[in-house]
């Protein structure tokens, strides 16, 4: 077993690659040990690898999904009310209304597409099948502020708008609901409300935005759903539940920003130091929130998951401690027969390199897997940074040297003729 360590009892500078070759095989000699060993290592980068990877395909998955429906586009919701003095509950009564839309468009220069909408919640019947769905009323201007097209027929015309045409378009996961998979619904009817409509159109897929599936919706003109659907206009017009304010670039968002809320300040009699009763949100600020707070979980959970790596090391030094325990009258006998102490340090600190290189490897292996079968179960893209993984295996490594350093010390330190005494 000393072969190639030793030479006619003069010592000689043992190769590294032999010296991890050796390790290789006291290692192996003891493979339940061994496996328990880089268990801790194996789960710590794992861990690391999966945690960073799923977080970054889940934050890349919602950056598309809001990039999809503009980063150029401000919606505004409407407020809290007043009450003379005293501010109302957000959302008690509606406090934007199409005319308010209607000015933003011919008032503001950043403003390139503006549109008005409401939003309820129906019940909706097609011969024997219901469904309980979103639905939007709208003007026209809606399919391009929110970048939501008919894939199939049309969508509404401006005599449609004006008549209160009784007509819709309506989302795949309705079609499939209502009409089956591959059912044709177009020139069908379908009852909101106890009202018929016509279904004109079917827009095409968007798929889930958060707990939101974008898909499960209908469109029907503005006016018929204040008319039929909500029945309450507000005092100074058709009340509305939001305005989309889309800017010619992203670079024109501020000006819009500015330019609209002074345009609904002086329209709804609003000056300093009154509360706006309305509220602006920006795409592109949630997009960066988002990736703020998840980066920040991200973090928190890796921070977390390296805890186990600390776990890992400190197994891989007890077990060390309890080899040279074991291999004491082994040591002894390298010793008597010209061993160097840095021979014996080399060869134990080598072990616990090859523990935390071959754990790694397998953690690394592992952790890609876990993140790729993440992703398609969950239907996020899969990414994989190569920062994690340089990172994850340097740690692991890390971990074997520092672990290693005080058994192997003990080792070499050991006295020969008190070693060879050693049961």
């Amino acid at each position: 077993m000393f072969k190639g360590f030793y030479k006619k009892n003069n010592t000689r500078t043992v190769p590294f690659l032999e010296i991890l070759l050796m390790a290789a095989e006291t290692l192996w000699s003891n493979k339940l040990r061994t496996g328990l060993t880089m268990l801790g290592v194996i789960i710590g980068i794992a861990s690391v690898i999966a945690i960073t990877s799923v977080g970054q395909g889940v934050q890349k998955s919602v950056e598309q999904q809001i990039q999809a429906l503009g980063t150029d586009v401000i919606q505004i919701l409407a407020g809290a009310p007043r009450s003379g003095n005293v501010r109302q509950g957000l959302g008690s009564t509606s406090t934007l209304t199409w005319e308010d839309a209607k000015a933003i468009a011919q008032q503001a220069p950043s403003a390139e597409i503006v549109s008005a909408y409401l939003q309820r919640n129906a019940q909706v019947v097609y011969g024997g099948e219901n469904t309980s769905t979103t639905i939007y009323g709208t003007d026209l201007n809606y399919p391009e502020a929110r970048n939501t097209h008919p894939q199939e027929g049309r969508y509404f015309t401006q005599q449609e708008l004006d008549s209160s045409a009784q007509v819709a378009v309506i989302g795949p996961t309705v079609q499939r609901t209502l009409f089956g998979q591959g059912g044709t619904p177009i020139g069908e009817k379908i009852r909101i409300q106890g009202e018929a409509y016509d279904v004109i159109g079917i827009t095409e897929p968007k798929g889930s935005q958060g707990p939101m599936d974008r898909d499960d919706q209908i469109f029907i003109p503005l006016t018929s759903m204040s008319k039929r659907l909500v029945g309450n206009n507000a005092l100074t017009g058709v009340s509305v539940s939001g305005i989309l304010v889309k800017s010619s670039n992203q670079e024109q968002l501020e000006a819009a920003q500015f330019q609209v809320t002074n345009i609904l300040r002086l329209r709804h009699n609003i000056y300093p130091p009154q509360v706006d009763d309305f509220r602006l949100t920006n795409q592109a600020d949630i997009v960066s929130t988002f990736t703020n707070v998840v980066g920040l979980f991200t973090i928190m959970v890796v921070a977390i998951a390296g805890i186990s790596l600390v776990v890992g090391g400190i197994g891989i030094a007890n077990i060390m401690l309890v080899s040279v325990v074991e291999r004491t009258r082994e040591i002894g006998i390298r010793k008597a027969v010209g061993a160097t102490n840095s021979a014996i340090l080399n060869q134990f600190l080598a072990e616990a390199i090859v523990i935390s290189i071959v754990g790694g490897g397998i953690g690394i292996g592992g952790g890609i897997l876990i993140a790729f079968a993440s992703a398609t179960i969950f239907k996020f893209p899969f990414v994989i940074s190569m920062i994690s993984i340089i990172v994850g295996f340097g740690l692991s490594l890390t971990v074997g040297l520092i672990a290693g350093v005080i058994p192997a010390r003990n080792a070499s330190k050991l006295d020969p003729i008190t070693a060879l005494r050693s049961d």
